[in-house]
């Protein structure tokens, strides 16, 4: 016979080896725990501690047991499985169990658990796996950024892990009116079939989820962001444009594309030194002879109002100066087996351990010396799924534990790493361009873009779902490598539609900003210094490298990103105050339009701003779903529309289809 106790304000319930927690744990919503160890590992993850909260309602009947908060309740019947109900007591959500006694569905020889946990053997890991009734007509959203068109994730199996391009944000939209954040950083997988939802992961302590209950989706994300946190507010360096490319191969070069953005008058925000700017990966610092004066390049740069980000890699070479140092100390990821080494691309390195608090106090001591102290705030934090040379998750070992069981951590705590240094520092507003996220990497100023994705229209496509799922994810400051990051000639026609495409787009994404390889690549006069290889760089990626016919193309969508300033400040206000994601699905601010659901190639940019990008090489025209709830003005010919409604609508090439929502609080420019 099972134990049910209240504790305070949780209930627990105890039957043979499992503990089961069910505790409030912000607005309407319930942290779930289980554990088959002696106790419940006192860790917290991707959640913040939440503020005093109401009393839940607790009773026990018996053998069955209810905890209620706000809106939300969990009831836990006689076999000990749970069911979550809304404040109208319909069934939000179920775990999935079939066995014997199993009266209420049918009798059945299964012996299938809700919860499932595999010891691993001699070890006091588990595997375990979460079942989840599934239901006709649901639909999943957020769960981060994966490599697919998909915005509606039911159907679909996802792994819970990085890679480049994958972002693993594991929190989940429902528009049954729920949201559920899967509070584990171990390597598994999701799966939304038709017959049930499953989560699973290979090895770990305890189960830990959290759910929250809601009316709207806005509700929804608000109340997830309560508990794992929001942005700073974006400086306003960000709210611009951002110039980038496969590497400035110097200062000269970098400082020349600044200058010729200022001579052409055209709005520029940051500019950026990418990669292997460096003497040696982990040395953290700029190789004097291509980058001679850093701080008069900074100095310029700040009188023509230009600020520079400069590239991070997390990886230490075995032949750096502190390669020795960090190895004693213990910060550098271990292997369980085989090589101590992650990578042996330009050499043979090692990540540095971010989940060790002494190795972020090194790196960003070295940081600061070589980049802070010379006038430079801003980062980008390439490489932090990591990108192991080999997926193979069961070899590596962190500070933390084993990676099969916190790997996923890594983006936070390497974001945490320059969050802290910074603010430690004195900044009050904190950006780092991160190429991966998990929950809670939004609360040290994650700015995350979509890896080195493939420059094609394919992959445009991929990208927008990308875009909106980890915004509703949790992850509110997102970008991508306009024209993508693999390919893409100059002067091929056929890439500088692309480009231009993407570039409309990009205008319309949280963060605007141009970045890619493009080729052919530039020879190296030296392959080689002291021994050390060199990196080329690729092909001119301005925007006036693109011809006649794209430049003013490309120049008007930068004047319209500058002069749209004032209300894309008010959209990071609002996701720096309450969670509000600033590019989000058309369901978001329409959930009582059932067409809103349905709509994939359209969203909205802030509440008044619809954008309807072209996905397709030589589209001229495209449909348009409209919203009903409101009327619609399309901007390049004022004409108005009725919401609730398809339309088809031009699209040539120096346009992107974008409409106003009547009352919008924004000025439309004539550029």
């Amino acid at each position: 016979m099972a134990v049910l106790q209240i504790e305070g304000n949780r209930l627990v319930r105890s039957f043979d080896d499992e503990t089961l927690w069910i505790e409030p744990w912000g607005a309407n919503s319930l942290r779930v725990r289980a554990t088959h160890r002696s106790r419940m590992e006192d860790v917290d993850w991707a959640l913040l501690k939440p503020p005093a909260a109401h009393a839940a309602e607790l009773e026990i009947d018996g053998q069955t047991a209810s905890i209620r908060h706000g809106e939300l309740s969990a009831r836990i019947n006689s076999e000990g499985w749970l069911c979550f109900v809304d404040a109208r007591g319909q069934v939000l959500l179920e775990e999935y169990w079939r066995d014997r006694r199993d009266m209420s569905r049918f009798t059945s020889p299964l012996n299938l658990a809700g919860r499932e946990f595999q010891p691993g053997t001699g070890s006091g890991s588990y595997q375990i796996t979460q079942r989840f009734e599934a239901y006709a007509g649901e639909k999943i959203f957020g769960l981060g950024q994966y490599q697919d068109p998909h915005l509606d994730k039911k159907g679909s199996l996802l792994e819970l892990a990085h890679r480049n391009a994958q972002c693993s944000v594991p929190f989940a939209l429902s528009n049954r009116g729920y949201g559920l954040l899967w509070n584990n950083p171990a390597v598994g997988r999701v799966t939304f079939g038709k017959n049930l939802s499953e989560w699973s992961v290979r090895s770990t302590l305890q189960l830990d989820y959290w759910v929250t209950a809601g009316n709207t989706p806005a509700q929804i994300e608000e109340q997830y962001a309560a508990v794992t946190g929001t942005v700073p507010m974006m400086p306003e360096y960000g709210l611009g444009f951002i110039q980038c490319k496969l590497r400035y191969r110097n200062q000269g070069e970098l400082l020349d594309a600044a200058r010729e953005h200022k001579r052409r008058a055209l709005p520029i925000d940051m500019i950026v030194a990418d990669f292997f700017h460096w003497t040696l990966q982990g040395e953290w610092k700029f190789d004097p002879i291509d980058w001679p004066d850093v701080e008069a390049m900074v100095a310029e740069l700040h009188s023509l109002g230009i600020e520079l980000m400069v590239s991070i890699w997390p990886t230490v070479d075995t032949r750096s100066e502190n390669f020795r140092e960090m190895l004693e100390k213990g910060y550098l990821l271990r292997a369980d087996r085989g090589l101590r080494i992650n990578m042996n691309w330009m050499g043979e390195t090692i990540f540095f351990d971010p989940t060790h608090p002494g190795a972020r106090a090194f790196v960003w001591s070295k940081v600061k010396k070589n980049y802070y102290d010379k006038g430079i705030k801003l980062f980008w934090l390439d490489e932090a799924e990591p990108e192991f040379g080999k997926y193979d998750f069961d070899l590596y070992r962190y500070h933390l534990g084993p990676a099969l069981e916190v790997t996923n951590l890594y983006p936070v705590v390497y974001a945490q790493t320059f969050y802290d240094g910074l603010t430690a520092a004195g900044e009050t507003q904190v950006v780092s361009l991160v190429r991966a996220a998990w929950a809670g990497s939004q609360r040290y100023g994650a700015l995350v873009w979509s890896g080195d994705v493939h420059s094609s229209f394919r992959s445009l496509r991929d990208q927008l779902a990308a875009g909106l799922s980890i915004s509703l994810a949790g992850i509110p400051w997102w970008t991508t490598d306009i024209g993508g990051f693999h390919g893409g000639d100059p002067d091929d026609p056929a890439f500088r539609e692309l480009l231009i495409r993407w570039f409309q787009w990009g205008a319309f994404c949280p963060v605007f900003r141009l970045h890619g390889d493009r080729i052919p690549q530039k020879p190296l006069a030296e392959p080689y210094r002291g021994g050390v290889r060199q990196f080329s760089s690729g092909a001119d990626n301005e925007v006036w490298c693109y011809g006649e016919q794209a430049y003013p193309i490309l120049v008007r969508y930068l004047r319209l990103r500058e002069a749209l300033r004032p209300y894309i400040r008010e959209q990071m206000r609002a996701a720096h105050e309450r969670g509000t994601p600033i590019m989000r699905p058309l369901f978001y601010d329409f959930p009582a339009d059932p067409s809103a659901w349905e709509s994939e190639d359209a969203y909205l940019f802030g509440p008044d701003i619809l954008v309807a990008p072209v996905l397709h090489e030589h589209a001229r025209e495209r449909q348009v779903y409209l919203p009903e709830g409101a009327g619609w003005t399309h901007v390049w010919s004022d004409h108005s529309y009725a919401g609730g409604q398809t339309i088809s609508i031009a699209a040539p090439l120096e346009e992107i289809p974008i409409f106003l929502r009547d009352g919008a609080a924004v000025h439309w420019p004539r550029l």
